[in-house]
């Protein structure tokens, strides 16, 4: 169980429960494991979602687990009264994700269902923003660029619409380095352009951190970039 908030993502709860095959003779023990596996993740759910300060709670896997979890969250919440799940499960919402794991929230934020939900918090706008970058990269790659030589030169060169940069760039230890990119943004921001500063601790920061910690969706094609040494 993950908690994402503006300035990063941290781990609330981790369950793992050991669940027999559906079939023959197991099928008892699957359902036995089962029920139990859904009342652990019920009671984290309980203790860690707060309704007063989620935008919105998300139950995602692959398959049909989270579906199968739902029900039995609704199941129970009626049963048991518990009133935070029933006066709030429009904000609870499923996701289809290709497996259970971390790297998969890249997927839970890219939902329309949770976008919606979250739109105009600095997460999604993060999210958002890294999806346009590699949407040009793809489809008008020479209006995009990274790595710290080629968004400097296209910079230069008054091209630089959207930079995308991390916080340990932007925050760095080294005196000089932090320097530079904290010029580097401003600078961009005074010629027109725009400037977001992702957290290291957020997925989408993660994922920049990947591409060298610096982006850039550009103004005009720089089709000769390619030709310079990142």
């Amino acid at each position: 169980m993950w908690l994402i908030i503006n300035s990063m993502t941290t781990t609330r709860s981790r369950i793992e429960t050991s669940i027999p095959r559906k079939h023959g003779p197991a099928i008892a023990g699957y359902e036995s494991a089962l029920k139990k596996f859904f009342e652990n993740v019920l009671q984290a759910f309980l203790k860690h979602v707060d309704f007063n300060v989620v935008r919105c709670a998300v139950i995602a896997s692959p398959g049909f687990t989270k579906d199968q979890f739902h029900r039995h969250l609704l199941l129970e919440a009626e049963r048991r009264q518990l009133r935070p799940i029933i006066e709030n499960k429009s904000r609870i919402v499923l996701v289809h994700t290709t497996s259970g794991y971390k790297h998969s929230l890249r997927e839970v934020l890219d939902a329309p269902n949770v976008m919606n939900l979250i739109k105009d918090t600095k997460a999604a706008q993060e999210v958002q923003v890294l999806k346009d970058f590699f949407n040009m990269l793809s489809n008008d790659p020479n209006r995009a660029c990274y790595g710290p030589k080629h968004v400097e030169v296209a910079h230069e060169r008054m091209a630089v619409q959207t930079l995308l940069i991390t916080d340990d760039l932007f925050r760095n230890a080294d005196i000089a380095t932090r320097k530079k990119y904290v010029n580097l943004v401003n600078s961009v921001k005074d010629s027109g352009g725009t400037a977001h500063v992702f957290s290291s601790m957020h997925v989408s920061g993660e994922q920049l951190g990947q591409l060298t910690g610096v982006a850039a969706i550009l103004r005009f094609p720089l089709p000769d970039l390619e030709d310079i040494e990142m």
